[in-house]
């Protein structure tokens, strides 16, 4: 569809509240990624796999995919070659834990005729059981690994804590001892993998050493004595030891990994998918919605629709009918009556549904597959083209007219408006009667006699209102099929107080004026 209409109906805006029911990383980015289907087979399939969630949710709870990590880079890198890092590990293990926790959530034993579009996906899941093992064994954390991980690194670290252990007993006794004086501070420090003593600079060539560093001011070098340079070699040489045996237990778990790779990215596949849909699900039970049918006829039927991006303790539901027993629907009434809103809430159910989302509606809801949905709603003004608000909306309807067919849903808002009134609603009524002949699902809102008089006189054109209290001099936003729509000036006048005789003199000249044309 044109990118247009979903900054018009602000799509973005539904993506992100449906975002916020994602769990994971990359189920979120699903969710920004959503886009409305064209293929009523596809759509049918995404709206039952909302509706399999959401019945899911009812009896079991959402589920969690919170631990889902982004694993293209890491599944990328080692399906090249390279091996993971304990932290790469670590996200595996999650994604089978994972995994684990939701087909232990989502499989049933159930009849063929019981199963929904869901119990295929949780039914393929594998958490692997053995690979979850084996990384939870070896790996402690994203930088290390359990000493039991394998003989090897278990007996190379027992060496070096031995190790460690002597060369700190043999600086503790010089701290302690002849090298007391000399020293700046007691604390043993490393420096570049040496244990040092904190020698004074003066008193530099009193401890037999190697220095390895000085301090900022220059009053401290740091000097590995020479009673401990054998043991601090053999240190190195067993953390180089340590190394290459953390090198083999990730490089063995990484095999094992590789070698179940395409169960763990069908795994990971499977699992961001099903966060997509139980955010959809998710979605669909904050505003208790329902699933619309879907139909080719390009009939639509909103029963009690409700914006989902207004205070629904507010909102004024919109029910209506278009492409049954007619096709073009012109609403009129006063300014912010909530004429524009009703068309805006048509464009962006229909949106909504062929996106595969539930509609915040009453049950009996119907939408039909558009090809594309045109809209000219809005100030379109210019400057940097230097187009009048007139100007701009006709360049917008003049490029609706080009492609809008058969496949369209058109809203056009105060179609003619901007230039002079009879020229205006004249040029209206031709581009209606254009779009009305096309056989292209419309919906206009006017102010115009001579639209409404269109709509009264021409078949499959029906005219509806956005009802007003006269009392309250206030809106109820509530859509009236089949009623025209005045502008209340005089009753609205009338009721602020404007003399009587004035709006009797005002009656005349429209009826002076009416009988003129």
């Amino acid at each position: 569809m044109n990118a247009k209409i979903f900054e018009i109906l602000e799509y973005d805006k539904i993506k992100q509240m449906l975002e916020k029911f994602a769990t994971s990383t990359p189920g979120c980015e699903m969710c920004r990624q959503l886009m409305p289907e064209t293929e009523i087979e596809i759509i049918t399939h995404l709206m039952n796999e909302t509706s399999a969630a959401r019945e899911r949710i009812i009896h079991k709870g959402k589920p969690s995919f919170a631990k889902v990590a982004n694993l293209d880079r890491i599944l990328d890198s080692l399906e090249n070659g390279n091996p993971l890092s304990a932290g790469d590990l670590l996200r595996v293990y999650d994604l089978l834990d994972a995994s684990s926790k939701a087909k232990d959530y989502g499989c049933r034993e159930i009849s063929e005729e019981e199963k929904d579009l869901l119990d295929s996906k949780f039914n393929q899941l594998s958490p692997l059981k053995k690979v979850q093992e084996e990384i939870k064994r070896c790996v402690r954390n994203d930088n290390d690994l359990f000493d039991t991980a394998s003989s090897g690194l278990e007996k190379v670290r027992k060496k070096i804590k031995n190790t460690e252990d002597s060369i700190q007993g043999q600086l503790r006794t010089l701290v302690s001892g002849k090298c007391r004086p000399y020293l700046s501070d007691t604390f043993i420090s490393q420096r570049n993998g040496a244990y040092c003593l904190a020698v004074k600079y003066a008193c530099r060539n009193k401890v037999s050493g190697t220095v390895q560093g000085q301090s900022g001011t220059g009053g401290t070098v740091f000097i590995e004595p020479t009673s401990v340079a054998k043991a601090s070699a053999e240190l190195q040489d067993l953390q180089f030891q340590e190394r290459i045996e953390v090198s083999i237990v990730l490089g063995d778990l990484s095999d094992m990994v590789k070698a179940q790779l395409k169960y763990v990215r069908k795994n990971y596949e499977i699992l961001v998918a099903l966060d997509f849909i139980f955010a959809k699900a998710g979605f669909s039970e904050s505003y208790n919605g329902t699933a619309p049918v879907f139909n080719t006829k390009k009939y639509i039927k909103l029963n009690k629709a409700r914006h989902p991006l207004l205070d629904p303790a507010k909102v004024v539901p919109t029910t209506l009918e278009l492409g049954g027993e007619y096709d073009m629907l012109v609403i009129t009434g006063p300014n912010t009556g909530g004429k524009t809103l009703t068309m805006k809430n048509v464009g962006t159910m229909t949106l909504m549904g062929q996106s595969g989302l539930h509609l915040p509606a009453d049950e009996g809801s119907e939408l039909s597959v558009f090809k594309e949905i045109f809209a000219d709603i809005g100030d379109e003004q210019s400057i940097a083209q230097s187009l009048s608000t007139f100007s701009a909306h006709m360049t917008n309807i003049i490029k609706i007219l080009s492609v809008a067919d058969k496949d369209s849903l058109v809203l056009i808002d105060e179609l003619g408006s901007g230039t002079d009134p009879a020229e205006g609603a004249a040029l209206a009524v031709a581009i209606l009667s254009r779009l009305h002949k096309c056989g292209i699902r419309t919906l206009a809102t006017t102010h115009y006699v001579q639209i409404k008089n269109f709509a009264l006189a021409t078949e499959g054109v029906q005219n509806a209102c956005c009802e007003f209290d006269v009392e309250t001099l206030s809106p109820t936003y509530r859509l009236m099929i089949g009623a025209v729509g005045a502008s209340n000036a005089f009753a609205i006048s009338k009721r602020l107080g404007l003399e009587d005789s004035l709006i009797e003199d005002a009656k005349a000249y429209l009826a002076t004026a009416q009988d003129a044309r």
